[in-house]
């Protein structure tokens, strides 16, 4: 029975991701990363070590079949945003308990892994892609927005988690 509620979060959580990059057009779905951070880090605390790694996985599989002609770009950087969140979260030693979560490490393991993936995605399309230019200023104002965007989400995860959901956790040994 646990693995099934594991299994029905993780695809419900997917499912949240792949439904954001399938109706919101690209540029403004970007604007929207931080309701993709608080959805990795939710699954993180829900589902455990690799909970945010599954969702960007199955997320990003299913976003990609939206979006065929950067269907690969958008696998790995929703499967490399997911693999993040869990490593931040390890790192600094995110824990969900029955007590509830400390605040200030989910916002700084969410911080962390959205500005890196801010910063990989926009080099990305400049850089290898072309699609867009170069600009040290616009580098700098992405870094910007996805740090306030990893700060929210922290904040908002970490809050949704104290306030009503700390007491239905599935991860393993809680």
């Amino acid at each position: 029975m646990q693995k099934a509620k594991r299994l029905i979060i993780a695809a419900l959580f997917s499912s949240i991701i792949f439904v954001i990059n399938f109706l919101v057009p690209p540029p403004i779905s970007y604007l929207l990363l931080v309701v993709q951070a608080v959805i990795l880090a939710l699954a993180n605390l829900f589902l455990g070590k690799a909970g945010a790694t599954n969702v960007g996985l199955i997320g990003g599989f299913l976003s990609a079949l939206s979006r065929p002609a950067f269907g690969p770009f958008t696998f790995i950087f929703t499967f490399l945003f997911g693999l993040m969140v869990d490593a931040f979260s390890i790192a600094f030693k995110v824990s969900s308990t029955n007590e509830g979560v400390n605040r200030n490490r989910v916002i700084l393991a969410m911080t962390f892994s959205t500005a890196i993936i801010g910063f990989l995605s926009y080099s990305t399309t400049a850089v290898y892609l072309q699609i867009i230019d170069f600009n040290p200023m616009m580098s700098g104002l992405v870094i910007f927005v996805a740090t306030g965007s990893g700060i929210s989400a922290g904040y908002a995860a970490a809050y949704l988690w104290n306030k009503y959901l700390k007491n239905i956790s599935l991860a393993p040994g809680n």
